[in-house]
């Protein structure tokens, strides 16, 4: 009576090749993804300061006063303007990670929901850079600047 050997399963010298080949692939995976982490802070510093114009100009058309977007390096704070004691006061503040803002102006929005002061605001870090612009009717447009 001859007995027959089915093969089943797998080596040891074969699972430890397939295993070494999946590590190798995760590792080269893993450094593609840390590569788009600045992507993603840029794009999230980039539509932080989006929202907080169009709010700027929406808090100022239902409310009837003056609300201004006040940009720093690394932040931006939302105030609005105090007719009776006529100065500006904070309503919010907020920080940015991973990326820098500068801007040639600290744009004003009227209760027209136009804007008195237009200004430019680049936010850049390690991976790119965005342009955001304002239109004196208080339109806000972004741009990807080109490498």
């Amino acid at each position: 009576m001859e007995r027959s050997l089915n093969n089943q399963g797998f080596t040891l010298i074969e699972t430890v090749f397939a295993l070494s080949i999946m590590g190798i692939m995760i590792y080269l995976a893993s450094f593609s993804l840390l590569n788009l982490v600045p992507k993603y802070k840029l794009e999230k510093a980039v539509w932080e300061v989006r929202a907080a114009l169009n709010t700027a100009r929406a808090k100022s058309i239902i409310n009837g006063l003056n609300y201004r977007v006040r940009l720093r390096a690394e932040s931006y704070a939302l105030e609005k303007y105090d007719e009776d004691s006529k100065t500006w006061r904070q309503e919010t503040s907020s920080g940015i990670e991973g990326a820098t803002i500068e801007a040639n102006n600290t744009p004003v929005f009227t209760p027209e929901g136009s804007v008195t002061n237009l200004a430019t605001i680049r936010i850049t870090n390690g991976w790119g850079g965005y342009k955001i612009t304002l239109a004196i009717t208080g339109r806000v447009k972004v741009a990807r600047l080109s490498p």
